[in-house]
């Protein structure tokens, strides 16, 4: 074997030697990389699938989005009632306990979206979705009426938004999963259900 001959022989050994070491390398590293990689990928993942890893779902919070300006309304509604002179004492009587049950109802379920890092708004608050709710032409009729006809047009109104609750109440009853939502939908449905009973009582005798 001539000496040239051998040099070529140990060129090439060396460079295979050399390339299975860079596949090695390589390999090892790009293991390492993927399984960091996906550990990484997996947590911000989880955390925007509330449904299988908390102990609240979408309907939780849909459910308090949309709660909480329907009691505002309710709120301002018994506020405009309570702020007119002539109101009938049984309505006045009425207006006072709604606004004094919904009050820290809207507190209570905007704790629990704080909590949950969700907004408390909804993007769109023109009322889709939130039966019940009294339009702006509504407001405003309620604003301007007195006396007998505007208990009238506010028991009118409060009785259908009442309603509407119920219906969201139900709703979060059959698709909700946090306990303490679930049980304010259920004294909601309680509470409104004996109210509209007595709006209607009230209506009739005017």
């Amino acid at each position: 074997m001539t000496t040239k001959t051998k040099t070529l022989m140990l060129a090439v050994a060396l460079t295979a030697s050399l390339g299975l070491a860079g596949c090695a390398a390589g390999s090892g590293s790009s293991g390492g990389n993927t399984m960091p990689m996906n550990h990484g990928s997996s947590a911000p993942m989880s955390s925007m699938m509330p449904d299988a890893n908390s102990d609240h779902n979408q309907a939780d919070i849909m459910f308090s989005q949309m709660m909480i300006p329907h009691h505002q309304q309710a709120v301002e509604m018994s506020g405009i009632m309570l702020a007119k002179q002539d109101t009938p004492a049984p309505v006045a009587s009425l207006a006072s306990r709604i606004r004094d049950a919904q009050t820290p109802e809207i507190k209570l379920m905007t704790g629990w979206l704080e909590g949950w890092n969700v907004p408390t708004m909804m993007s769109d608050q023109s009322g889709h979705g939130m039966g019940g709710m009294v339009d702006v032409d509504g407001i405003a009729k309620l604003k301007a009426a007195q006396g007998t006809e505007a208990a009238r047009l506010f028991l009118q109104q409060m009785t259908g938004h009442h309603e509407g609750a119920i219906d969201m109440a139900r709703q979060e009853i059959s698709s909700g999963k946090y306990p303490q939502t679930i049980q304010l939908a259920r004294d909601i449905i309680k509470a409104q259900e004996t109210e509209i009973a007595e709006m209607k009582e009230l209506l009739a005798g005017f």
